[in-house]
């Protein structure tokens, strides 16, 4: 890997990194993702030979991308052992960013996404360039103790155009906002911007509950509801302009109607301003999600109706995508996560009396996540496409 500066850079020097065939890529995403390996476990997961994939590692070893491993591989067979591969994780670094519609959170990590700092600042305003400037000081302060920074991964919510353009980000009230190309300029660093949700499936699928999983599926709740399939490591991704399934998702034709969503929808019933929302029209009374799930804790009769509408809803949900995905395993992450605290045992009971008597019982993990996890998704996607280059049909 060679540096280059870049003027103005918030890290010094940043690398610039050879373009990867398909098969070297896929050599390194084996090693990235499974940690010191062997030529011989490489060989056999990706099914070549031996020879094909000592050809393979040098230009990757030559380049600075992978080294090889002090300890010898234990190997089964006969010949002396060699010694593993793995990723170089220094000197550089990769800045994750998350942005909501009041604060930016980021995170520093490796490159094997290990996060090693974190760092939150509030939005005085969304406008795209005082947002740019928040998450440029963040950037700044990052770099006083790593100035080797590699390049940034930006999450927010709504569809983003080629990595670089929000199309429609709601919480921000932008549209068509190409913010990787603010943020380059101020940081003079390569930025990639997404989707957050798509940024934290790319880090769950390859460093966390996804692993190693053929189908694996995302569903998240919170100011939003996203949701992804992943087959074979490749997310399933909709166009770049595709959004608005939430509200369409019909699982309660006599559900609530909120300005967030049609009558009964995914959005209507499950999003936390919709919770909050249908307390403060029952009530009078303006409560946040967080007291919500403390009064249905409680039994107060308002909070109580709407969470366990909430949770019946999850269930059904969840059995949907359990019926027509057939995923091997569900991850529930997200802000809202909080409603399986307190009403999971509804929300099991929807599940199992919608989901195909016939199946496999339905695999779900929950994940208490904040937006730091997001943040290192963002990192994770900057990685990715900065390093690893885009797969071939991306």
């Amino acid at each position: 890997m060679n540096g280059s500066k870049s003027p103005g850079s918030s890290g010094g020097s940043a690398p610039s990194w050879r373009p990867l065939t398909p098969t070297e890529r896929a050599v390194a995403i084996e090693v990235l993702k499974n940690g010191p390996t062997s030529r011989s476990e490489i060989a056999r997961q990706l099914g070549m030979s031996g020879g094909s994939l000592t050809r393979l590692a040098k230009p990757l070893i030559d380049s600075g991308l992978l080294l090889e491993g002090l300890t010898p591989a234990t190997t089964a067979g006969q010949g002396r052992p060699g010694r593993p591969l793995d990723i170089v994780t220094e000197p550089w670094h990769f800045v994750g960013l998350k942005i909501t519609g009041d604060m930016v959170y980021g995170v520093v990590t490796t490159l094997k996404s290990t996060v090693v700092r974190r760092e939150d600042r509030k939005l005085g305003s969304s406008e795209p360039d005082a947002v740019a400037d928040v998450a440029h000081s963040i950037v700044r302060s990052f770099a006083e103790e790593f100035p080797h920074l590699a390049g940034i991964g930006v999450g927010l919510a709504g569809p983003v155009r080629g990595r670089s353009v929000a199309v429609d980000s709601p919480y921000l009230g932008w549209h068509e906002v190409a913010f990787a190309a603010l943020l380059e300029e101020r940081t003079g660093l390569p930025v990639v911007v997404e989707n957050d949700v798509a940024a934290l499936v790319e880090a769950e699928t390859w460093f966390g509950a996804g692993r190693g999983f053929d189908r694996f599926a995302v569903l998240t709740i919170g100011a939003g509801i996203g949701y992804t399939l992943v087959i074979n490591g490749e997310a399933i991704r909709p166009s770049d302009d595709y959004h608005g399934t939430s509200e369409r998702w019909i699982l309660d034709p006599s559900g609530p109607l909120t300005p967030e969503g049609e009558r009964g929808s995914a959005a209507s019933l499950l999003t936390v301003q919709s919770i909050e929302y249908q307390v403060r029209a029952a009530t009078g009374r303006s409560v946040d999600y967080e007291e919500i799930l403390r009064l249905a804790r409680r039994e107060d009769p308002a909070a109580s109706r709407v969470i366990g509408e909430a949770a019946r809803a999850l269930g059904i949900l969840i059995s949907h995508i359990a019926n027509f995905a057939l995923p091997e395993k569900i991850l529930l992450a997200g802000e809202g996560v909080g409603l399986m605290d307190v009403a999971g045992g509804a929300v099991l009971d929807a599940i199992e009396s919608h989901t195909n008597p016939h199946a496999d019982p339905v695999n779900l993990e929950t994940k208490v996540s904040d937006f730091h996890d997001w943040a290192r998704g963002a990192a994770v996607l900057a990685i990715q496409v900065l390093v690893l280059g885009e797969a071939a049909g991306e």
